[in-house]
């Protein structure tokens, strides 16, 4: 997200070409989340665990192209609000891989059963 302000100079076609190649890696986490879900919460409690987590990102969305919005009506341009996600994604990282992996009695029994 920090480069890509400066790989496509914001052309139509060039933006076109992220936009499908970051909405097609958006649904390749689907699946792994949803298994995730299931391993942290139980089978019994995905559906209603993964709902939680989509209604969350959709907040989360919808906070960010505001603020991008806002960003751009107070700067005149979206180069801020690229940099700030990068930076937030970044920060994102870091804490995903401060996660612990220790097995809890819930990730054994659905390992088990698989």
């Amino acid at each position: 997200m920090i480069f890509l302000p400066f790989s496509f100079n914001f052309s139509f076609y060039g933006l076109s070409i992220f936009a499908v190649f970051y909405g097609l890696d958006w649904i390749a986490t689907v699946p792994p989340t949803v298994r995730l879900v299931a391993n942290a919460f139980g089978k019994e409690n995905v559906g209603v665990m993964f709902g939680w987590i989509v209604a969350g990102h959709q907040i989360g969305a919808a906070t960010a192209a505001f603020g991008a919005g806002v960003l751009r009506t107070w700067t005149g341009s979206y180069l801020q609000a690229f940099i700030l996600s990068g930076v937030l994604c970044l920060i994102a990282a870091v804490c995903v891989l401060q996660i612990g992996q220790t097995p809890t009695k819930n990730n054994y029994l659905v390992e088990k059963n698989s």
